[in-house]
Order: C-alpha cells, then sequence, then structure tokens
C-alpha cells in the first residue's frame, strides 16, 4: 500500500499514474524492447492494484463517516453553548435595564436636591458678600483702613477684587452725601491699578508667565488693562530691532510673543492684533518713510526699486502673520495697516512709473546714438513725404540722394534687451503695486511707452534708415545692408512678442484693454511689415539690377558667336559665373537674415527675378551653333544655382529656359519636333518663335516656315 500511495503525487493525472504503474511492474514497460514485455504480468499486476485500491477506497469512507459522525455531534454541543449564551445575555440586560432606571431616579434625586441647596445657598452668599463690602466700606467713610487685605501686599490680588466691586458701588451712590469716601475709593482703585501694573511689569522682565497670567487675570475687570495691554507690547518690542532687517526682526517678534500671548491674556487675538498694530504704525512706517522719502524726489529708479521691495516685503510678512490668531477679519486687518503706510506712495505710482521709464528708455536710445556718433535724423511726416514714399514704393525711384550707413543697421540687440528689461521690471512693480482696478489701464500705459520707444523711436526709424540706405537699381558696387536689418528686425520682433505674451498677458487678459493691447501691436507690427516688405522689393530691385550691370559689362557679343567656332575651351561664360556666384551669395544671406515661410517667399520672388533679368539677356544676343551651346551651357549654370533656391518654380522655371536654348542648336529638320516636347509644347509659339529667330542661320535655313 506504500507502493500505492507513492504513485498518488500532486496533481493527479490518470493517464501519467497508469504509466508509472506499467513501468514499476517488470515486463510491464518498454525497457528491454519488445522482447521483454509480459503482457499476462502486467495484467496480473493491474488486477492486485485494482484491489489494493478498492480496499484503500473502504478504508478511507470508513474514515470519513466517522469523521462526519463527530462533526454533527459537535456541532450540536455548540448550539446547546449557543443557545444557554443567548439566555444569559437575556438575563443581564434586564439587569442593567433595572440598574439604569434606577442610576436614573438617583441622579433626579440628586439634582433637584442641588438646586434647593443652591437656592437657599446663592441668597446666604450674597448675603455675605453684601456684609462683607458693607464692612469694607465703612472703613473707606471712617477713613482708617484696618483689614489685613489692604495692608497685606501679598493679598493684593484679593484686596483688588473687593476695591473693584466698591468701585461699582460708589458710582452709584450720590456724589454730595458721599463724595469724601467716592474719593477714597477711587484713589485706592488707581493706586492699586498702578500697584497691579508695576508687578504685570515685573513678571514680564522675569519671565514670570504663571504669575502675568494671574495680573492680568485681576487687570481684565479694570479701566488700566489697556494700559497693561499697551505696556506688554512696548516691553516685547525692547531690543527685539537688533539687526537691519526689520521685516525678519518683526517676523522673528510675533512668533515669539504670539505663544506668550496665548498663555497670559484671555483674549490673545486682541493683544496681537494691537502688537501688530503698533508694530506698523511706529516701526515699519518709519522704516518705510525713511527708505522713501529721500530717495523720492533725488532718485527716482531706486525710489522705485525700494518701493517695489518694501511692498513685496510687507505683503510677504502679513502673509505671514495671517497664521496667527487675528480675529475673524484677519486679512482686512493686514490689509488695511498695509494701506495705511503705503497710500500716500501708491497713489500717484503709476506717473513716476512713468516718467521714470520715459526718461530711461530714452536715456538708453540716446546713449545708444551717442555711441555711435549718430545724429538722429528728423524724418519728415508731411504730405509730400508720403507722396514721395509712395512713389518710391511703386515705382522704386531714387528719389533723394541715399544715405550711406556704412553697413550699420542701427538696430541692437543689446539695447533692446535693455529696453525690455526696463519694462518688465515696470510690469512686476506695476502688478504688485496697482490697485486690481487700475492694473489693466496702468499696464496698459507701460506698454504703449514700450511700443513708443521701442517700435517706434528704435525700430521703426532703423527701418526707414535702412530704406532710405538702399541704392537705386543702377548703382554700382551697391551694398546691401537692409537684409541686415531684416534679420535684426525679425529676432527683435521675437523678443517683442515674448514679453507681450509673458509679461503683458496676464496683466490685461480678464479686462476689455486686452483688445486694446493686441489692436496695438497688430497695427504697429503691420505698419513695421509694410517698410520691411517694400524694403526686401527695393533690395531684391537692386540684387536685379546688380545682375544686369554683370551681365553688360562682362557678357560679349562674341561669346555667343565666336570667330573660331573649332576653338571655343570654356564651359560657360564669364559673365555667367559672376551672376551665379552673386546669386549664390544673396541667396545665402537671405536664409541668414529671415525664418520660416519669409525664406521661400522671398527666394520665389528673387528666383523669378533672375529668370525674367536672364530670360530678356538671352534675347539680346544672335546664336551661332556653337554659341548656342554654350548659350544652354550658361543656362545649364544658371539652374544648377537654381537650386540652392530651393523652390520648387524657380527650378521649374531655368528647365524650361534651358529647353528654349535647346531651339538654338536643334537642327532645322528637328526644330518642329522639339518644339512639339513635353516642355515647350504648352508654350505660346510666339516665345518659341522669338527664340528661333535667335538663331544666325535664322534666315538661311528658313526656320520662319516652321512657325506660319
Amino acid at each position: 500500500m506504500a507502493a500505492v500511495a507513492q504513485l498518488f503525487e500532486e496533481p493527479f493525472d490518470a493517464d501519467e499514474y497508469i504509466e508509472r504503474l506499467a513501468w514499476r511492474t517488470p515486463g510491464g514497460g518498454s525497457k528491454g524492447g519488445a522482447e521483454a514485455f509480459d503482457p499476462k504480468r502486467l495484467l496480473e499486476e493491474f488486477d492486485n492494484h485494482i484491489e489494493e485500491l478498492k480496499q484503500l477506497d473502504e478504508r478511507i469512507q470508513r474514515k470519513v463517516e466517522k469523521l462526519e459522525q463527530q462533526c454533527h455531534r459537535e456541532a450540536k454541543e455548540f448550539a446547546h453553548k449557543v443557545q444557554d449564551l443567548q439566555r444569559s445575555n437575556q438575563v443581564a440586560f434586564q439587569h442593567f435595564q433595572e440598574l439604569d432606571e434606577h442610576i436614573s431616579y438617583v441622579a433626579t434625586k440628586v439634582c433637584h436636591l442641588g438646586d434647593q441647596l443652591e437656592g437657599v445657598n446663592t441668597p446666604r452668599q450674597r448675603a455675605v458678600e453684601a456684609q462683607r463690602l458693607m464692612t469694607y466700606f465703612n472703613e473707606f467713610l471712617d477713613g482708617d483702613l484696618r483689614s489685613d487685605v489692604f495692608n497685606n501686599p501679598e493679598k493684593i490680588k484679593e484686596a483688588a477684587d473687593i476695591i473693584q466691586k466698591l468701585h461699582l458701588i460708589a458710582q452709584e451712590l450720590p456724589f454730595d452725601r458721599f463724595a469724601d469716601v467716592k474719593a477714597k475709593i477711587a484713589s485706592k482703585y488707581h493706586d492699586l491699578e498702578r500697584q497691579l501694573i508695576q508687578e504685570f511689569t515685573s513678571a514680564q522682565r522675569r519671565g514670570e508667565i504663571g504669575r502675568m497670567r494671574e495680573v492680568a487675570a485681576v487687570l481684565l475687570h479694570f479701566k488700566g488693562y489697556a494700559h497693561c495691554v499697551d505696556v506688554y507690547i512696548k516691553q516685547c518690542q525692547e531690543g527685539a530691532y537688533m539687526c537691519k532687517d526689520v521685516f525678519e526682526d518683526t517676523a522673528a517678534l510675533c512668533q515669539r510673543v504670539n505663544k506668550q500671548v496665548g498663555e497670559v491674556f484671555s483674549s490673545p487675538e486682541t493683544v496681537m492684533a494691537k502688537l501688530i498694530q503698533s508694530i506698523f504704525d511706529n516701526k515699519l512706517q518709519a522704516h518705510v518713510k525713511e527708505q522713501l522719502d529721500e530717495a523720492r524726489h533725488s532718485d527716482v529708479e531706486q525710489y522705485l526699486k525700494n518701493l517695489y521691495d518694501l511692498y513685496s516685503r510687507t505683503t510677504l510678512l502679513t502673509n505671514k502673520l495671517a497664521e496667527f490668531n487675528l480675529g475673524s477679519d484677519k486679512h482686512t486687518f493686514l490689509s488695511r495697516l498695509i494701506k495705511n503706510i503705503f497710500s500716500v506712495y501708491l497713489e500717484n505710482y503709476i506717473e513716476m512709473e512713468r516718467q521714470y521709464l520715459q526718461s530711461r528708455s530714452a536715456m538708453i536710445l540716446q546713449r545708444y546714438y551717442d555711441s555711435k556718433n549718430h545724429q538722429k535724423r528728423l524724418l519728415g511726416t508731411g504730405s509730400i513725404q508720403e507722396l514721395k514714399e509712395r512713389i518710391r514704393q511703386r515705382t522704386n525711384l531714387p528719389l533723394g540722394s541715399s544715405i550711406d550707413t556704412h553697413g550699420e543697421t542701427f538696430l541692437s540687440q543689446d539695447i533692446v534687451v535693455n529696453l525690455l528689461q526696463e519694462t518688465r521690471r515696470a510690469f512686476e512693480r506695476c502688478h504688485k503695486l496697482s490697485d486690481p482696478a487700475d492694473l489693466p489701464r496702468n499696464a496698459f500705459c507701460i506698454f504703449i511707452l514700450l511700443v513708443d520707444h521701442l517700435c517706434v523711436d528704435h525700430m521703426d526709424y532703423a527701418l526707414e534708415i535702412g530704406l532710405s540706405a538702399i541704392p537705386s537699381p543702377d548703382a554700382k558696387n551697391a551694398n546691401l545692408y537692409f537684409l541686415d536689418v531684416v534679420h535684426q528686425a525679425n529676432t527683435i520682433f521675437h523678443l517683442f512678442d515674448k514679453q507681450f505674451n509673458d509679461h503683458l498677458m496676464p496683466l490685461i487678459s480678464s479686462s476689455p484693454k486686452l483688445t486694446e493691447c493686441l489692436h496695438k501691436k497688430k497695427e504697429v507690427i503691420e505698419q513695421m511689415e509694410v517698410k520691411l516688405d517694400t524694403g526686401i522689393d527695393r533690395t531684391l530691385n537692386c540684387m536685379v539690377g546688380q545682375m544686369k550691370q554683370i551681365l553688360a559689362t562682362e557678357q560679349k557679343k562674341t561669346d555667343f558667336r565666336p570667330e573660331d567656332e573649332n576653338n571655343v575651351m570654356i564651359q560657360y561664360t564669364t559673365a555667367c559665373s559672376k551672376v551665379c556666384v552673386y546669386v549664390s551669395w544673396q541667396v545665402e544671406r537671405v536664409r541668414r537674415s529671415m525664418d520660416g515661410k519669409n525664406v521661400d517667399t522671398v527666394l520665389a520672388e528673387l528666383g523669378v527675378r533672375c529668370h525674367r533679368l536672364i530670360h530678356e539677356h538671352l534675347q539680346q544676343f544672335t546664336y551661332s551653333s556653337m554659341g548656342g551651346m554654350l548659350a544652354i551651357c550658361d543656362v545649364a549654370e544658371y539652374r544648377r544655382c537654381a537650386k540652392d533656391f530651393k523652390v520648387p518654380l524657380v527650378l521649374q522655371l531655368f528647365d524650361t529656359l534651358h529647353a528654349l536654348c535647346n531651339l538654338l542648336v536643334v537642327a532645322p529638320d528637328n526644330l518642329k519636333q522639339v518644339c512639339s516636347g513635353e516642355q515647350l509644347t504648352n508654350l505660346d509659339r510666339n516665345l518659341l518663335h522669338t527664340f528661333v529667330q535667335l538663331r544666325a542661320d535664322y534666315r538661311s535655313s528658313r526656320l520662319g516656315r516652321h512657325f506660319t
């Protein structure tokens, strides 16, 4: 049976079980091959094993039945125990209810008895207290204070309680009959009050919190309690301001005193609020006045910096103080304290900010122009100037002499950064110092100043100078610096837009001023974009003019009708080479000066104009067979240069021009077939005819008949 048990391994698999049994039986497995297999012995082993399994099943079944009987027996016993416990619990609950009713009855009797005793004892105590007060009153009436309570300093607390009550009683007595005794009681009242305040002060100096609490509780019913609080506040501040930083000292003082106030006074929030008000009205106000009044008229920049710093630190201090218990409306209380200190400075803040920003920006710009030894030109704005500008924009005529700037753009990123930094600090001060209702209007004022100085006085002026410095298209060896102006203006635009979004938008995003600012920004940018477009257009014309001069100077008529047709050794003409070098240089300048889609737009326009120039230029010559080949080589070089534009339109135009130049060399018999080719079939027949007319053999080969 032990062997059978070993075959039952988890997890149980019947097939695996049979295989194991067969393997353990000699002659029953595959060991030894087919000859060693003994089916009879395997059958005998299976029969024996089945009998063993039956016996094992019977034993397990008997054990299961025995355990089930034991389980039923224990379940019945447990049920009887539960029933006994339920009966015991019901009995205990009944006893508990009876005990609760009895306790309630006794408590009612005790409360009733207490009320009766109190009803009897209270009048008795009042009578005893009245008798005691009458005794002390008689002593004041006789003028002889014999009682120990008035003469023993250790009983000052009890004496204070008595004299406070006598003082209240004396106020109800008629003055004519009891004037003398009222004066004596009042004198004693003030004397005890003075002694208590002195005792409180001494205890505070000794650091005896318990004694301070006792004296403060006695003084609470005296008129001098407020004076006691004032003395406490004054003494707290003694020696508290040893450092130069009054704000750190104030925060440390209030943190230290806050815990002590709660242990000493019954209304700590009132005392704490009074302490903070005393600090603000005296220490902080004096500190602010000292820092601001001197610089207000002598150094506006320092005044604004000090005002921003002091207001920020005061606000930060109030945020820390708001953590203390100062009453239910502590935020309004702290805001009022700040207003009391800074209202005189904040009411005209924006005017001083505008004046400072105006003068500071003007000075930054003037220093820049002085460093360049440049005297700003007074640019005309009248009707004549506007008429000249319109004519110049439409015709590109050089109205008036151009200005030689010697390559100076009169735009400086350092100056722009300085202006933006000044404006950013102004926005920060505006955000902190402006009333929420005035914040959008004040921010708009600062923005307008930025527009005036950065966009108008600096950028627009530089654009005007740059436009005036652009030479005419027929000028020789023209230096084109306007693209440098475009590059720097583009950088400045990005900086200007970043400040607009980062510093101005949060201040005006929820006010009507947002629309005004966006409109002003759009208007200014559009005005400058018009001038940039005008300058770029005139610069492109000047580039084309320079190429035209190169072609006129370098291109010879004999280039395309060489005297010796068999001795042409060049790949392309000198004029073509110089034009390609010039164009490649200008394309690179355009890429450096612009970004985004502007690069493709300007290069597309430049490419179209270059194509037009070369197209017209080629039509000025008559071409021999070898000259036509050289023209094709030139156009191929132009086309290679056009690839630098990376503009599909430009490349397509030069591909077409290259196909047109093939008409200069094609055999007369094949001319009609070439004109019907893929690249030329969509072109105007007159254009094709015009190019064919440039051939030297046009008349001799009667090529005109192909176009009739």
